[in-house]
């Protein structure tokens, strides 16, 4: 029996997964969630998952494992764990077998062209190159991107850190957004995933709330502005998003400014990678934004793309809304590691 390894590492958890080769999608057939800090290393919990849900007789044929950070070449490392990946020393743990490690945004590539109906919602219908280039865009606690380039009949996936380009002001809200967001945070150069992100929408509340006499969500803005979630402080996106929903007006117009920053960074995106292959919109904010990414507020400003709008305009774009989507990327890239060899 044909096994793929797949797994999804994080600072805080690790996901470790065994799927079957499939035409064309491949299914998972036993999964385990590891508290990352409590082990030493990836080989022992490699080891052990294997011990527990391999069957006897079965191999792996190939595995992939995206990893929260960069990785160059067969190298990795997982700061928050102090981890040292190397792809040598995880395939001699999981038996022999062709391993690749893979950003975990990057690993997202490998997913589109076999995503299935529930995992994802379109949000503009378009005409897509099936050789064309891919790429994808999350708002998540920063500001992933990826593109995925067609070569010899397969998909490379390209990783990218355009999260960290300078923001381009297009309105003048953007632009005192901008100014005060840098002289609040003291920098002389604000990037993009500052303002297009969930912590993004966090500043742009703080701008519009936190001196807001009588609004209800004047006090967390204050309290963010002192000490984000992440550091203890109150969940203020999230607070934001469900006072939008219900209604109110500044809450609203914080996130109609976020959802218009984003849909000109999607356009962005599309444009510089030619996407003709498509465009994806994911991260952690997707299935919370979907309606708004839905809306016009999003979809004109990622159309409004000067000589290029009509090229724009015509791309398929598609949120992928599956939580688990960054393993079952892992594991189709295996696939194809397996496929060739």
């Amino acid at each position: 029996m044909d096994l793929l390894l797949a797994g999804d590492l994080g600072g805080t958890k690790t996901l470790l997964a065994l799927y079957t080769p499939g035409t064309p999608r491949p299914q998972q057939v036993a999964v385990q969630s590891f508290v990352s800090g409590a082990w030493p290393g990836l080989e022992p919990m490699v080891q052990q998952f294997l011990a527990d849900h391999r069957p006897a007789g079965a191999r792996c044929r190939a595995a992939g494992l995206a990893v929260a950070g960069p990785v160059a070449g067969d190298h990795a490392r997982i700061t928050n764990l102090g981890w040292e990946l190397r792809a040598d020393a995880l395939a001699a743990a999981a038996g022999g077998c062709p391993l690749e490690l893979i950003n975990d945004f990057a690993v997202l590539i490998y997913a589109l062209p076999l995503l299935a109906p529930d995992q994802q919602a379109p949000l503009q219908a378009g005409q897509a190159d099936p050789a064309g280039p891919l790429a994808i865009l999350g708002a998540g606690t920063g500001l992933g991107m990826a593109r995925g380039v067609r070569r010899q009949g397969s998909l490379l996936a390209l990783a990218s850190e355009g999260g960290h380009r300078c923001f381009a002001a297009e309105t003048e809200d953007e632009w005192e957004l901008s100014q005060w967001l840098g002289r609040e945070l003291g920098l002389d150069r604000l990037s993009l995933e500052r303002i297009v992100s969930g912590t993004g929408l966090g500043h742009i509340a703080c701008w519009r709330l936190s001196d807001a006499d009588g609004h209800p969500l004047q006090a967390e803005a204050r309290a963010w502005r002192q000490a984000p979630a992440a550091v203890g402080g109150p969940d203020l996106p999230a607070l934001v998003a469900a006072a939008a929903s219900a209604g109110d007006p500044a809450a609203r117009a914080v996130v109609d400014l976020w959802l218009g920053a984003y849909g000109s960074a999607a356009g962005d995106l599309a444009v510089h990678e030619m996407a003709t292959g498509g465009l994806w919109v994911g991260g952690g904010t997707t299935r919370k934004q979907l309606s708004g990414l839905q809306s016009p507020r999003f979809l004109e400003r990622m159309r409004r793309k000067g000589r290029f709008s009509d090229l724009v305009a015509g791309l398929p774009v598609t949120a992928l809304t599956d939580p688990g989507a960054g393993l079952f990327g892992a594991a189709c890239r295996a696939q194809l590691l397996a496929e060739c060899g």
